[in-house]
């Protein structure tokens, strides 16, 4: 049997490779774990937000103003897109833990293809709550300066940006769920001044 020394598995360019792909695979883990521990980091003051368009499943065409009056995470994304793959199903547990007339996930996919490779994507993969949206154009995320994927915006009931994050996270984490749970529950603001008698 022949004994190593440290240097003499260097002096191997297939061992230095190993070692190298070693690396790779630890840093790569590293870095996931980050991504999963990501949290939605709020504005100390909310942020105007563009007005975009993009369509819904049917086709009809919408804006961020449809959904005034509810608390929005606006996640962009798309089919191509890894980290957004393996993220869509915790957005899709989010909706069915917080969805309703208060909140909803607004999952906006950038997909240059269309409506189909989104259908086909949440079908391949069980998202069942999540609506359909699409900009195959690209306009929203130039407008909103989302220059990665996946990035989600929190966006509270009137209209304005109170958070965003860029990357990928565990949206129904009981930390995030707590966090939305919270911008719910806050009061409304208006924007217009109240009336003295």
């Amino acid at each position: 049997m022949t004994h190593l020394r440290p240097n003499d598995l260097l002096a191997s360019p297939w061992a230095a490779i190993a070692v190298l792909m070693l690396a790779l695979v630890l840093s790569t883990g590293a870095r996931m774990a980050e991504a999963r521990s990501l949290v939605l980091q709020l504005h100390e003051i909310p942020q105007p937000v563009p007005a975009i368009r993009f369509t819904d499943g049917e086709g009809h065409g919408l804006g961020l103003e449809d959904f005034r009056g509810k608390v929005v995470l606006l996640n962009l994304w798309a089919t191509w897109c890894v980290p957004c793959r393996q993220e869509m199903p915790t957005l899709d547990r989010l909706q069915t833990k917080l969805g309703g007339p208060d909140f909803e996930v607004v999952a906006l996919s950038i997909d240059r293809a269309g409506m189909d490779p989104v259908r086909r994507f949440y079908a391949e993969i069980g998202i069942v709550k999540l609506a359909l949206y699409l900009d195959s154009s690209g306009k929203a995320a130039r407008d909103l300066g989302v220059y990665g994927l996946p990035t989600s915006l929190l966006i509270g009931r009137d209209g304005t940006e109170l958070g965003r994050l860029i990357g990928q996270s565990e949206w129904d984490s009981a930390e995030i769920v707590a966090l939305i749970a919270r911008a719910i529950a806050a009061p409304a603001t208006s924007n217009s001044k109240e009336k003295t008698p």
